[in-house]
């Protein structure tokens, strides 16, 4: 079997964190998938999206053990795509005046060509279309 690396988007930790969530179950059982069949990362947008919910870095990272979950930068590439995906959300006709959280995540995923895990395919599905992304859709 080949090994894929996943990137996690934020709302797979926020399921996981709150176990009587809707989705629970179905994000601790692709999280624990992704872990088993490659590495799972975490960029900077990931981490500051989780942080709101912790009194400090020290738990944060507490939750996020180095063992687990593979830290990564975002690419100056990603960077590059994610306002390419932002300008073409405003062509259709986005109004959100600045590059939204998700076109920084799925431009990371895109560019070093991981598997996106998220409960949410919305703008990945439509500004990432080569993206793989693993949801509630595509794997239920």
């Amino acid at each position: 079997m080949r090994m894929t690396d996943t990137l996690v988007d934020t709302n797979v930790f926020l399921d996981i964190a709150e176990d009587d969530s809707h989705w629970f179950e179905w994000s601790q059982r692709q999280l624990a998938d992704a872990i088993n069949t490659g590495a799972a990362i975490i960029s900077q947008v990931v981490y500051a999206e989780l942080a709101a919910g912790y009194d400090s870095a020290e738990h944060l990272n507490a939750t996020l053990t180095r063992q687990q979950f593979r830290r990564e930068e975002l690419p100056w590439d990603a960077a590059f795509m994610a306002g390419l995906a932002y300008l073409d959300y405003r062509e259709r006709g986005g109004s959100r005046t600045l590059p939204l959280p998700d076109f920084f995540i799925g431009a990371h995923a895109a560019v070093r060509g991981y598997t996106l895990l998220t409960r949410d395919r919305g703008y990945y599905a439509t500004y990432f279309p080569t993206l793989k992304i693993i949801s509630p859709e595509t794997h239920p």
